[in-house]
């Protein structure tokens, strides 16, 4: 008769281990999922910069779609793990994920094709270098998830299980349904409303600039020489300049806002006039002509006339190609003005083409989808 039973713990370090890993891989997977999912436009815009370098520009139709898949699946992977729910099926969703992202990751860092990789949107940027340091964080964390949760028993059957896992990938799909009609419902970018954009421009007095690493290139006697600034030869006539190159060492100090500017038809810069400006301005934003959905643009009229009767400025935004405008303003009988801005500001200031901004002296009072356009109507 056994008189003493040692007591053994129901999880031991082994287990306490895998619980860390899927809570820390689960939130990163649900935050990353999440912030994508709230802002499938800026996400696909990423993806499109990318199959830009990769010479696949054909595919950009595809970019949204994409989009939203990537934003969903990491997201319902993410939950699951966390949750415990088909541990092993997402966790293995996860490894694979994972296996794809990391070398994928390593590339980029490596080439540096964009600057910014939008793993987790405009909520948290982070270098490449950083972002392939944190997947390679990540596989440790999904591998060891893999090993500590061979013998992991389900608290569901089967059917109520997969379909539990599986119905979690719709929620992000919902967000970025509903962000697309709308707008996103946190804005994380440097024209949210409130926001001044002429402040969002400033640079402080004693803001550190730009370092440059430049170097000379100089020939003499058939032999190119390389040379710096405190060494290169400019006193001696026998070496022949070559060419230069400069190298960015350390980034500077970057204003939140740093290539806002509106260019009329006639090639003024009215920057200064419309962010100074005491009445109320608005901006029709449409970064490219040919894809912007016309089918409000009747209710936009209508805004305008109602809006430009009480001494409101109104004006297009656009990155479109004179001749294309031209062609738009005839097709549509636009009222307003159009000038010209840099489309990857105009794609920040409004996730939505048309979308609508209004600005008092710079500051931000408004901006949304034109599918909301009719509640902002006075005659409906």
């Amino acid at each position: 008769m056994q008189i003493y039973r040692p007591y053994k713990p129901k999880h031991n370090w082994f287990q306490w281990i895998g619980l860390i890993c899927r809570i820390l891989f689960g939130l990163t997977f649900m935050f990353s999922g999440f912030v994508k999912a709230i802002d499938p436009l800026g996400f696909s815009y990423k993806q499109q910069d990318y199959l830009e370098v990769w010479n696949l520009a054909q595919l950009g139709n595809l970019a949204l779609l994409a989009a939203i898949i990537i934003s969903a699946i990491e997201f319902m992977i993410g939950i699951n793990i966390l949750l415990g729910i088909r541990l092993r099926e997402t966790a293995w969703g996860g490894f694979i994920f994972m296996i794809i992202m990391t070398p994928l990751t390593l590339w980029i860092a490596l080439n540096n094709p964009v600057s910014d990789c939008g793993c987790f949107g405009d909520a948290l940027v982070i270098s490449n270098w950083a972002t392939f340091w944190k997947n390679v964080v990540l596989l440790v964390l999904i591998v060891t998830i893999i090993l500590t949760n061979r013998k992991y028993h389900e608290y569901l059957s089967p059917l109520p299980s997969w379909l539990l896992a599986v119905s979690f990938g719709f929620i992000p799909v919902a967000f970025s349904c509903y962000c697309l009609h709308y707008l996103p419902i946190i804005d994380f970018r440097p024209y949210k409303i409130g926001a001044n954009i002429t402040e969002g421009m400033l640079i402080p007095e004693n803001a550190e600039s730009d370092q440059y690493e430049t170097t000379f290139i100089y020939e003499k006697d058939g032999v190119e020489k390389e040379f710096t600034l405190e060494n290169y030869p400019w006193q001696d006539t026998t070496w022949h300049f070559v060419d230069q190159t400069s190298v960015l060492i350390k980034k500077g100090f970057t204003p939140a806002i740093h290539d806002f500017s509106i260019t009329t038809e006639t090639g003024d810069d009215i920057t200064d006039i419309v962010l100074e400006d005491e009445g109320i301005t608005y901006f029709i934003v449409m970064y490219d002509l040919s894809k912007t959905n016309t089918k409000n643009l009747a209710a936009i009229n209508q805004l305008y006339e109602e809006q430009t009767a009480l001494g409101a400025k109104f004006y297009a935004l656009t990155a479109s190609y004179q001749g294309d405008i031209e062609a738009f303003k005839a097709a549509h009988h636009t009222p307003y003005q159009f000038c010209t801005t840099d489309p990857i500001t105009l794609k920040t200031m409004v996730r939505a083409n048309p979308g609508i901004m209004v600005l008092k002296k710079g500051t931000i009072l408004d901006k949304y989808n034109s599918n909301c356009i009719q509640k902002h109507l006075k005659k409906n």
